[in-house]
């Protein structure tokens, strides 16, 4: 009788273990799944534009619409490439996705505010929430932002990088990328954006639904004579050169 009951108890632990090796087989298994899945989407997005993001379906959800073209980089006025590096990020094209001295500044002035880490965002990283997550300043969002951020550098470069940002940036309630934000305010494509336009709008990039770029806020109407200024210092660098070069030539200084 007890020879029996072990046999049948041993066969109740046997068949929970047998259980747990399935499941964990499975869960593997989709994680594998999921793990390739999400690489060959991001080596995809480095040649084809992303569908739709996160941010756009939200803008829809929350009643405030979604306008966008996406074009690519050779429809997009040097002046705006320009103007974004100057407003949001001065170090692109030299750093690695992440401005580490920004970074520590920001955690140190905040680190008795919550627990939040907010500012210091470069280029790449705000591709990085714009295309593959959603809006916040959680520690786990900002945590899974640097994982994809490091892989877009990686894998796509900072003029692929650059392009997605111009046409994915929410530039106004609802409108997303230059295109669709020079349209609205200016009636024209982004190709002929003079260096004021594009310096507005990139003005307004902080926050697109409080800072009107036409007519300008109060905040627009101070900010963007800096950032063409900014854009002027630039310029000349090497570095920002090779983002810019290839209609700078052809595109006049309209002001």
């Amino acid at each position: 009788m007890i020879d029996r009951n072990l046999f049948v108890f041993s066969g109740i632990i046997m068949g929970k273990n047998t259980f747990r090796q399935r499941m964990f087989k499975r869960i593997k298994k989709v994680l594998i799944i999921l793990f390739v899945a999400h690489l060959i989407y991001i080596v995809a997005l480095k040649w084809i534009d992303p569908p739709i993001t996160i941010t756009q379906v939200a803008s829809v959800i929350e009643g405030h619409g979604l306008m966008r073209d996406y074009i690519p980089m050779q429809d997009i006025s040097p002046h705006a490439r320009l103007a974004v590096i100057a407003s949001e990020d001065q170090l692109f094209p030299g750093h690695s996705g992440f401005d580490v001295k920004s970074i520590e500044k920001v955690i140190t002035q905040r680190s008795k505010k919550a627990g939040r880490l907010r500012g210091a965002s470069t280029i790449s990283q705000q591709v990085a929430k714009n295309v593959f997550l959603w809006q916040g300043r959680s520690w786990v969002r900002k945590g899974i932002e640097a994982y994809f951020t490091f892989m877009i550098e990686k894998i796509w470069g900072k003029e692929r990088i650059l392009e997605v940002y111009l046409n994915v940036a929410e530039m106004g309630s609802g409108i997303f990328g230059i295109e669709a934000a020079s349209q609205e305010y200016f009636n024209k494509p982004a190709k002929k954006l003079s260096r004021k336009e594009a310096a507005m709008i990139a003005a307004a990039l902080p926050n697109p639904k409080t800072y009107i770029v036409k007519p300008p806020s109060r905040y627009v109407s101070q900010r963007y004579p800096w950032i063409m200024s900014q854009m002027h210092n630039l310029e000349n660098r090497p570095e920002i050169e090779l983002l810019i070069a290839e209609e700078k030539k052809v595109v006049s200084r309209a002001q």
